[in-house]
């Protein structure tokens, strides 16, 4: 019977006459979270190394345990690793808390229950706020004030953005229009690849809104579902979200910087249940508003977006204060998803809660609940990596001229998009 790759690699690496460098463990890493994936399709969000060893793997298919013992190997291999430098420090700690968060997705898929809070942080590296009902019904009040006619806050909150919707027909060309705003405002301050490009595709029943899906040599499919109706201002959203300055930028910048140039094999993979998401996440939030200052997103969407998918420009004022508002019950996502995890709610409790506390549409509570039996908790990656990333680049905007204050928080941004850094190391 012929012995396995990890097999092998598990016997010349139990020797002390070898010793394992980080280049070593890095390559080992990128082979173990391919067998994970094996197991957990979603598991592998993006990969592109030689095709030959992601099938090598899928042939092989270790079994969980054995992926499990080569993981606690690696990691007891980089403990005694020394850097070099600042940035040799940021690879070995990305690498620790990588692997450490595939030993917590190897339990989950073996079984293993966690609390929302410990799972949050042994796989992303972060935890969330919790908030009772009354934080956020103090926001709904202030919704409900803003809002004309009768029935429920959320009633009136659909029938108010259904003003909003683009049309089908129109929704190529305010997508369109929309990306290549958030790109131009992004080549500003963040030289991009040369090459770089993507594809967009409008897709339906998928339990999320929008995916980049990163193919490698700067290149993506961003998809955009269509399933229901889209609102304007989620083209600026969607646009800087999964293109620029977000996940198509950051996946780009971390191909050209640390696979290209510097040789770092681990980011030719990225593992979607991992701490690597929250910075994925949260700059892709956060990339919003870097792209766009609040008076600048009002104007772009007044003068080109609202006219060009045919609605009343006029609006688009108490629209934008609507929006700002209905953002502060961010947090309500988290804690609905806990609660329903945790099995202290049920479905219909929780589409409750969706559709009573945070405003969702009722059509689109129960998809957002397929997110959360898919995803679990991964949802924190959003709002609380958005405000993880903010406090970390704001640190680094200290001048008081506007513009400059601007520029420095653009090079903090295209720092962190070009660097290992994880959540821990934002604090």
């Amino acid at each position: 019977m012929k012995k396995s790759l990890f097999a092998v690699v598990a016997m010349a690496f139990a020797g002390s006459a070898f010793a394992a460098t980080v280049q070593d463990i890095a390559e080992r890493y990128t082979k173990l979270v391919l067998a994970i994936g094996v197991h957990d399709p979603a598991y592998v969000d993006a990969y592109y190394g030689p095709p030959q060893l992601q099938e090598q793997v899928t042939k092989e298919r270790q079994g969980l345990p054995a992926i499990r013992a080569q993981i606690a190997l690696a990691l007891k291999e980089l403990a005694p690793q020394r850097p070099a430098n600042a940035d040799e420090a940021l690879r070995i700690a990305f690498l620790t808390k990588q692997l450490q968060s595939m030993l917590t997705r190897i339990d989950m898929l073996s079984g293993k229950k966690f609390k929302f809070d410990e799972e949050s942080r042994q796989l992303y590296d972060a935890v969330s706020p919790h908030h009772e009902r009354a934080y956020y019904q103090r926001i709904v009040r202030q919704i409900d004030q803003m809002l004309p006619g009768s029935g429920t806050v959320s009633e009136r909150l659909a029938a108010y953005r259904s003003k909003f919707v683009i049309p089908k027909d129109k929704l190529k060309p305010v997508f369109d229009a929309a990306i290549k705003a958030c790109r131009e405002r992004t080549a500003r301050y963040i030289t991009l690849p040369a090459n770089e490009n993507f594809a967009l595709e409008f897709v339906t029943n998928k339990p999320w809104s929008g995916y980049n899906w990163y193919k490698g040599n700067s290149q993506s499919l961003i998809q955009i579902n269509t399933e229901f109706p889209i609102y304007v201002d989620r083209a600026v959203d969607l646009g800087c979200h999964e293109g620029y300055p977000g996940h198509h930028a950051y996946n780009a910048l971390l191909e050209k910087t640390l696979v290209n140039d510097r040789k770092w094999t681990e980011f030719r993979v990225y593992p979607l249940y991992s701490p690597m998401s929250l910075i994925a996440e949260g700059s892709a939030n956060y990339g919003i508003d870097m792209a766009f200052t609040d008076a600048e997103r009002l104007a772009f969407e007044k003068t080109v977006l609202f006219p060009m998918a045919g609605i009343d420009p006029a609006l688009a004022d108490q629209y934008a204060q609507l929006r700002k508002l209905t953002a502060k019950l961010s947090y309500a996502d988290n804690d609905a998803a806990m609660h329903y995890l945790e099995g202290k709610w049920n479905k219909e409790q929780t589409i409750e809660w969706l559709v009573n506390v945070q405003l969702y549409p009722p059509e689109k509570a129960a998809q957002r609940v397929s997110f959360y039996d898919a995803n679990r908790s991964y949802v924190i990656n959003y709002n609380l990596g958005a405000d993880l990333v903010k406090a970390y680049i704001e640190r680094h905007s200290t001048s008081k001229d506007p513009e400059t204050a601007r520029a420095q928080r653009w090079a903090a941004f295209k720092q962190l998009l070009s660097s290992p850094r994880l959540a821990s190391g934002l604090r």
